[in-house]
């Protein structure tokens, strides 16, 4: 369905990659507002560079995968790869300038005027030096692996995705020096001691640079340049393409290799001729090659230490509000079970959560707790909680999601060290993901079993807690924990399709009750009455609800979304969607809910939860 309503939609559509430029964009702009504190600043250029090295991975590597299928297929879709892989390079390479720009022109400056400077080997005192040689010697060396590599003979060197090396040119140009720069043992940067007030700071990349000539003493060095390579991730078409055509375009890639480069970065300084012999000697295409500053990986910088502590450079610490109701409580489950709870993270702590996990693994009275991990943390109190339930003889069942990308191999350890506790532990079917951020207490009250449930918009995760703004519910609610129990039955492979009719559940129930919804509003709009729907998600999408969207903005429906990252929905349309007002809000915080309103005559209509609007989310998630 999703594929045909894009083909009816083409005209009236945003490609989903194209438009994500235009979120990170907006990161971008972050970075270059002077309002914003200087550290945090840096953080943006962070937060830019890690979607970035990321976008590559997965979605211009699927396209560029695309690009290779049988062209009966393409021409199913309703899209180019080849054009939209050359509008995305031309659209990055203006980032990338507006980037460095504000780096260089902006940030580095500002840096200096509070007596912070960023230098290199050539601005090293001999003081500095003397510090830098010792750090050489005691903590990157013993790290650095210097390889030759003839580019005729050798065969292709395998770089590590998102590592940066050192290409080092010699004068005998048969052959070129390969050298690692250890940021994972040895961080990125290094601060020397104070002068005075003055303080200084430079990559491990420039001391290793300065050291290069004594790794390599037989050659005559050139010249050092740094590169990265991106390679893709696994394919994720489940996200997007759906039965037959999903599976006609994974059997057309089947012989593709795993970690194919999708892009490698390198300083522009980097002479032309040997570009040429490293792209042929890497394997890479002209559209591969994307030329960037002596630096890369400037995810790094979140990472950027301060020396000066001073806290002006940062956002003021936020103390979190204070729940007034679980503050009072003597008792988690008595104040849950007489009214329903709600938090709002990061504005409120994570600990709440964590506290009522840690009581339902100490209560005696509880005898079965049941939660989906989308995204496992690493050891938290959470984890040791669930940990000490089993040791206290609680029965515990763990949905885990072993497709949560780029967090597969971390999860998979959690189930691992749950199953040898004796939990219960389920992994994602195939071809469906599990989404959802729900919690299941049973508790013995009264000879009755009582259910308590815990439904969130956000992960099941302190740290994240304190940067994504997510809501979540505490509920003894007899009705809503018995669907939640039946939720919790789906993924244990009890029932095929759960009753429901107070929760929406994907990819069952959802899509159909907000389309209801949406033609609610559409009715009531016809007949003259106010009529509105305010929407809240991360991602607009599907190709289904946007074309209800246009049909309610017509029909005289006032609709307001605020979606934080793409969008294929285009507002403020003549004859299409003039009733369509759009806001992207992108600010200290990462807004991660989900929140749909619904007019109803004045009798709001409210649901939030884990879905956005994506095909993904209504159709082939449990959310």
């Amino acid at each position: 369905m999703a594929i045909e309503n894009e083909l009816k939609l083409n005209k009236n559509i945003r490609h989903r990659d194209i438009n994500w430029l235009s979120f990170n964009e907006r990161v971008l702009q972050e970075a270059e507002d002077n309002s914003t504190p200087l550290y945090e600043r840096l953080k943006f250029l962070a937060i830019f560079s890690s979607n970035m090295d990321e976008y590559f991975r997965v979605r211009v590597s699927q396209l560029r995968q695309i690009k290779r299928i049988d062209k009966s297929l393409r021409n199913r879709l309703a899209f180019r790869p080849k054009k939209e892989v050359k509008e995305i390079l031309k659209g990055v390479k203006l980032q990338q300038e507006r980037f460095g720009k504000v780096f260089f022109e902006d940030i580095i400056p500002q840096l200096r005027s509070q007596h912070i400077h960023l230098i290199d080997s050539s601005k090293f005192s001999a003081e500095q030096k003397d510090e830098a040689t010792l750090f050489y010697n005691t903590t990157l060396k013993p790290q650095l692996k210097p390889q030759l590599v003839d580019f005729k003979t050798d065969k292709n060197e395998f770089l590590e995705n998102s590592t940066i090396y050192f290409l080092i040119q010699f004068k005998d140009e048969s052959t070129c020096g390969l050298l690692n720069i250890p940021v994972d043992e040895c961080g990125r940067f290094f601060t020397f001691k104070p002068q005075g007030k003055t303080f200084s700071i430079t990559f491990i990349d420039d001391i290793i640079r300065s050291k290069v000539s004594e790794l390599f003493p037989k050659k005559t060095v050139i010249g050092v340049y740094e590169v990265k390579m991106s390679r893709d991730a696994e394919l994720y078409l489940d996200d997007e393409y759906e039965g037959i055509l999903a599976e006609k375009i994974y059997a057309s890639l089947e012989q593709r290799m795993d970690g194919q480069p999708t892009r490698l970065l390198y300083d522009a300084k980097m002479p032309k001729e040997l570009r040429r012999v490293v792209r042929k000697y890497l394997g890479l295409g002209k559209i591969d090659m994307m030329p960037g500053g002596a630096y890369h990986n400037f995810n790094d910088f979140f990472s950027f230490p301060d020396p000066s502590n001073n806290s002006v450079l940062h956002y003021e610490e936020l103390t979190p509000i204070k729940h007034k109701v679980f503050e009072a409580s003597k008792n988690y489950f008595d104040t849950i079970r007489d009214k329903d709870q709600l938090l709002h993270f990061p504005f409120m702590s994570f600990d709440y959560v964590e506290n009522f996990i840690e009581l339902a693994a100490e209560d005696e009275h509880v005898k079965q707790i049941k939660i989906s991990l989308y995204r496992v943390a690493d050891e938290s109190r959470l984890t040791t909680a669930l940990l000490k339930a089993l040791d206290n003889g609680k029965k515990l069942t763990v949905f885990i999601e072993a497709k949560a990308r780029f967090d597969e191999a971390n999860n998979i350890i959690w189930g691992r060290k749950f199953e040898e506790k004796g939990a219960k532990v389920i992994y994602s079917y195939p071809r469906i993901k599990v989404h959802s951020k729900i919690l299941m207490v049973e508790r013995q009250e009264n000879k009755k079993s009582v259910r308590y449930a815990y439904i969130g918009t956000g992960n099941f995760n302190s740290k994240t807690s304190r940067i994504y703004c997510d809501h979540a519910l505490f509920t003894a609610h007899k009705k809503i924990t018995k669907e939640l129990s039946r939720v919790f039955d789906v993924l244990e492979g009890d029932l095929i399709i759960p009753r429901n009719k107070h929760l929406l559940i994907s990819p069952f129930t959802t899509r159909r009750v907000f389309e209801k919804l949406i033609r609610h509003e559409m009715d009531l709009a016809i007949a003259g009455k106010p009529a509105s729907i305010t929407a809240k998600m991360n991602s607009l999408e599907d190709a289904g609800m946007i074309e209800l969207l246009y049909k309610a903005s017509q029909a005289g429906v006032v609709i307001r979304l605020l979606v934080r990252g793409f969008t294929c929905l285009i507002p403020g349309k003549k004859g299409l969607s003039e009733n369509i007002y759009m806001t992207s809000i992108i600010d200290r915080f990462l807004e991660h809910g989900r929140i749909y309103k619904f007019g109803n005559e004045g009798d709001d209509v409210i649901y939030f939860g884990s879905a956005d609007w994506m095909t993904r989310n209504l159709d082939r998630r449990i959310e």
